[in-house]
């Protein structure tokens, strides 16, 4: 089902795909690329590591990238000019209220549909002849529902746009920073999560509230 609303080979899904309710950087996840027109997931680490690193100790420092200036840092400037990607949820977590009661918020779309977020991949290798894929999620200014909680929000994108965010044949990479804009305000709702979030630790349908039979 993820494949078919994500317009994915069902067969390019890591084999070890869960759903996940709350994936913390470093954690594997997927992403999806296109290659001549069709797109394509790819299993990824979120956090980026770049292709020359050493290791992944900026693993956890890159896990967004800020739209203003991903054509200008270097850690980004490459991979927003060659390897664009979008990364599949179904919504994000922000919190709110004092450090010794932090109340999670999910900021979701109201019919439970995937969110597509920008993202950023590079390939770098841990081991000799061992490549691993590794992730960003581009951010920018938040709109009026997230403004009041936090000053950033991951970029979403729609289908169309989406297409031409993934597309490696644009030869003019900057003019996609158009599309690295808040959403609209109503495409998102917010809803309270269980504290249990807090935790890496904890990574279930009781984070949100539901119940999955």
């Amino acid at each position: 089902m993820v494949a078919e609303m994500l317009g994915v080979d069902p067969d390019s899904i890591p084999g070890d795909y869960r759903p996940r309710y709350n994936i913390a950087p470093t954690d594997p996840h997927f992403i999806v690329t296109s290659k001549y027109e069709q797109r394509n997931a790819i299993g990824a680490r979120w956090g980026l590591v770049n292709s020359w690193a050493h290791d992944a100790s900026r693993a956890a420092a890159d896990i967004n990238a800020k739209a203003e200036t991903i054509d200008t840092r270097a850690a980004f400037r490459e991979a927003f000019a060659q390897r664009r990607c979008v990364v599949p949820a179904d919504g994000s977590y922000e919190w709110v209220g004092a450090k010794t009661a932090r109340q999670p918020i999910w900021f979701h779309r109201q019919d439970g549909g995937l969110i597509l977020f920008a993202g950023l991949y590079e390939s770098w290798y841990p081991e000799k002849n061992q490549s691993q894929v590794t992730f960003t999620i581009v951010t920018c200014a938040p709109n009026e529902l997230i403004a009041p909680i936090h000053d950033r929000m991951p970029v979403v994108l729609d289908e169309p746009d989406a297409d031409d965010w993934m597309n490696p044949l644009e030869s003019k990479p900057s003019s996609l920073k158009r599309l690295l804009v808040p959403a609209p305000d109503d495409s998102l709702v917010a809803s309270p999560a269980s504290p249990l979030v807090s935790s890496v630790k904890n990574d279930g349908p009781e984070l949100l509230g539901v119940t999955i039979d």
